[in-house]
C-alpha cells in the first residue's frame, strides 16, 4: 500500500523515474561527478541531484544540454533504441584495434555485470546471458537445477562480455574459455556470507551455483587514436 510521507517516520524512497536513472547511469559510464556534468551543461548541481533521484518532467532545452553534457544523444536518454540491436553506429575511421593483455581482461571482467555463456546443448550451440562475479581468477554465476546450464557441468565452454559506446563506436569484448563446474552447497554459503551474490535478473528459483575455471583468456578493445588508456588497477 502507498502512503505519503505524513506522519511517517520512515517515508519511501523516490522513484527517480526512467530518465532520472539513465543520467545517472550514464554519468557513472564517464566517471563524471554531479558538479561536473552540471558545469558542462550550464545546471545547476542541486537540479542534477533532484533530477537522478525524483521523477522531474524536463524541457527539450534542458534535455540537449544534458545529453551534450554528457556525450550522448536527447534520444538515448529518453530511451530511444532500446529494442534496437547494439552496434548500428555509423564507424568511426579514427580509432585503433588493440589486444588486451591477460591482468586488462580481468579488470574488465571484475566490473561484473551480464555476459554470456556459450556451450553445446542438444539443439545445437547456445548462449545464454547470465549475471557473474568474479572470485579468485573464477567465474561465479547462479542458474536452474534442471536447466541447460547446470547440465553442462564438467564440459568446457566459453564465456564473453562486452560493452559497446555507441555514441563513440567503440567498444571492448573480452572471451574466456574454461570448464564449467557445480559448486558445493557448502562453497555457495561460505561465498554469499563473504561477497555480493551475483543476483540473477530473470525470475524464478536459481539456487545452483556453477563456477567457470579458465584455461584460457584473450580481449579486444576499439578506442579513439591517442594515447593508451590506462586502466586503473
Amino acid at each position: 500500500m502507498k502512503t505519503t510521507n505524513e506522519g511517517q517516520a520512515h517515508p519511501l524512497p523516490a522513484d527517480p523515474g526512467d530518465l532520472g536513472r539513465r543520467v545517472a547511469h550514464r554519468r557513472a559510464q564517464l566517471g563524471l561527478t554531479r558538479e561536473l556534468v552540471a558545469e558542462r551543461g550550464s545546471l545547476d548541481p542541486g537540479f542534477l541531484e533532484y533530477l537522478e533521484t525524483h521523477p522531474v518532467p524536463v524541457g527539450v532545452t534542458t534535455l540537449t544540454r544534458l545529453a551534450d553534457a554528457l556525450d550522448t544523444t536527447v534520444a538515448s536518454l529518453l530511451g530511444g533504441g532500446r529494442e534496437v540491436p547494439p552496434g548500428r553506429a555509423r564507424a568511426n575511421a579514427r580509432v585503433l584495434l588493440e589486444s588486451l593483455d591477460p591482468a586488462a581482461c580481468w579488470r574488465k571482467l571484475d566490473r561484473r555485470g551480464v555476459g554470456r555463456v556459450v556451450l553445446m546443448a542438444p539443439r545445437g550451440l547456445v548462449a545464454l546471458p547470465v549475471n557473474y562475479r568474479v572470485l579468485d581468477a573464477t567465474i561465479l554465476f547462479r542458474t536452474e537445477a534442471d536447466g541447460t546450464l547446470a547440465k553442462a557441468a564438467g564440459s568446457e565452454i566459453a564465456f564473453e562480455v562486452d560493452q559497446l559506446d555507441e555514441v563513440f563506436a567503440t567498444g571492448w569484448s573480452v572471451l574466456v574459455n574454461g570448464t564449467v563446474s557445480l559448486v558445493s552447497d557448502e562453497e555457495a554459503v561460505r561465498w554469499s556470507r563473504q561477497h555480493a551474490d551475483p543476483r540473477p535478473w530473470a525470475g524464478g528459483p536459481r539456487d545452483t551455483w556453477m563456477r567457470i575455471r579458465p584455461t584460457g583468456i584473450s580481449g579486444r578493445i576499439i578506442r579513439p587514436e591517442g594515447p593508451p588508456i590506462i586502466e586503473p588497477d
